[in-house]
């Protein structure tokens, strides 16, 4: 988490319009508050509203990058096997921008199957969201799919979204309702 201090873009940046989950240009010289920096994204408070803006642009906020930009692509790694625990661990870098608590700590990671074949492991996720409407999905789903991509010897991944059975403040772990003051 970040102090709220006043703050201003020195370049324009990509960000995602939240909850819509529409892309948009923050231009430089915009006032904004950081409102939350987890997993390698930031969640900003402008007057346009709340906005994600990842680490790659992390300059545009006046911070260092969190850390090193993910591979495009990676060394083809014959045999190596992928051990679940290591997705699920990817899995909890991955963050809601409204709530600072990872996704598998907010329940909404499902199911994760992960599939050893010749050429690399397939990697299977279910996740859900915090609400239906939510405009994030895609983008929450295309970064989990991106930090799996990242393991050694995955081979490809599908994050895909469901609604059944829908989420509720149930599957919150006890970890995640700690980080919320629920407990």
């Amino acid at each position: 988490m970040h102090e709220p201090t006043r703050k201003t873009t020195t370049r324009d940046c990509d960000a995602i319009q939240i909850p819509s989950g529409t892309s948009f240009i923050i231009p430089a010289g915009t006032e904004f508050y950081i409102t939350q920096s987890l997993g390698g994204s930031h969640t900003v408070a402008t007057d346009f509203g709340l906005a994600r803006v990842s680490d790659a642009n992390a300059d545009a906020l006046g911070l260092e990058s969190a850390a090193p930009p993910v591979a495009e692509t990676k060394p083809a790694v014959e045999s190596e096997k992928v051990d679940e625990k290591a997705v699920w661990e990817q899995l909890k870098t991955c963050y809601d921008p409204e709530i600072p608590v990872n996704i598998v700590d907010l329940g909404l990671v499902y199911d994760c199957q992960v599939k050893q074949q010749d050429s690399g492991a397939l990697i299977e996720v279910k996740m859900t969201l915090t609400a239906p409407g939510c405009g994030m999905g895609p983008t929450i789903a295309a970064e989990a799919r991106s930090k799996i991509m990242s393991l050694p010897g995955v081979e490809d991944a599908n994050v895909d979204l469901v609604w059944d059975p829908p989420w509720n403040q149930g599957m919150i772990s006890e970890v995640g309702k700690m980080q919320l003051g629920l407990i």
